[in-house]
């Protein structure tokens, strides 16, 4: 039985990963920090052990991975916005335990890995879009160039050990499960304020464009992955359509029927004005593209948040 081992598999994320491989009958093993709750109830005959340990502590690390076929690292203890606060501390807890986590692999003998990157922050100030894995890298905030740094890592094993890496770069996933105060998601973070009739908080004058995706896409893309046999290793996972929060403003007001308190504040250095993925090479290579409109996502979300409320 194929055995997947998901870094982060409690989160919003990973979560979603986890189903979605646990469904298609994979045997999949979670870690997890210590305190983290598990998700759902899993049934007896669905393949899941979960684990908790410290992604920085390599003992846990190489614990983790033994027996595994592959590793999905999803791991990230900051955001953009922390971390530009503490650079230091995005090194010491994102980089340095993902090399580990790669020499573990290297003498546990384990030759695959997918991990999660930034469709956003790696890019920079796009040149043109939209942006296709062939842009330029120019991160303008830590959380982006560790990102980067951890891909060239993995380009570097590849090259040096045989281990694949397949590299996702996700624009910007919402839906279910996403915790509003986790500083990243700003639909469940809007939506979350909302429902508790507080203003909503936004950076700019709100003409910030992104590229959003239901969450159930990119759990579909990291499956996709797990089997893929080709030669690219790296694609952007995204809608391929660009939003500005001004319109997920409007849409939520739409759907919930209210019109939504609002607070403009000052825009901040790391944000960049648009980000659009072109995610044609997931489509040729993975056989891969969204299938949620972003209409159809919110309503989702709306539903999910309200229900646990």
């Amino acid at each position: 039985m194929y055995k997947v081992v998901i870094f982060g598999g409690g989160g919003f994320i990973g979560s979603s990963v986890a189903d979605q491989l646990l469904n298609s009958g994979y045997s999949v093993r979670i870690f997890e920090r210590p305190g983290v709750p598990v998700y759902r109830h899993f049934q007896e005959y669905e393949l899941m052990e979960w684990i908790t340990g410290d992604f920085n502590n390599n003992a846990d690390i190489d614990r983790a991975i033994k027996g595994a076929d592959l590793v999905c690292h999803l791991v990230s203890t900051t955001v953009p916005g922390t971390s530009a606060v503490n650079v230091t501390y995005d090194i010491q807890t994102n980089l340095i335990p993902s090399v580990h986590l790669l020499n573990a692999m290297q003498k546990e003998g384990i030759g695959r890995l997918l991990f999660i990157s930034s469709g956003g922050a790696v890019y920079g100030h796009p040149k043109y879009l939209p942006i296709d894995e062939l842009h330029q890298t120019d991160p303008i905030v830590s959380y982006g160039i560790t990102k980067l740094n951890v891909e060239k890592y993995i380009q570097m094993f590849e090259h040096l050990y045989g281990i694949t890496g397949i590299i996702l770069r996700v624009s910007n996933p919402y839906g279910a499960r996403q915790r509003p105060e986790s500083g990243q998601g700003v639909i469940s973070t809007f939506l979350h304020r909302a429902l508790k009739n507080e203003a909503l908080e936004i950076w700019g004058d709100g003409n910030v464009v992104r590229d959003y995706l239901y969450i159930d896409d990119v759990a579909a893309a990291f499956e996709k992955a797990v089997c893929y046999s080709g030669t690219e290793r790296i694609f952007n996972i995204g809608s391929g359509q660009g939003k500005s929060l001004n319109e997920i403003i409007s849409t939520l007001e739409v759907l919930l029927g209210q019109t939504l308190k609002k607070n403009y504040k000052g825009s901040r250095p790391y944000d960049v004005p648009v980000n659009i993925l072109d995610t044609s090479r997931a489509t040729r290579e993975l056989g891969w593209s969204p299938t949620v409109s972003l209409s159809d996502g919110m309503k989702r979300t709306i539903l999910a948040m309200t229900n646990s409320l």
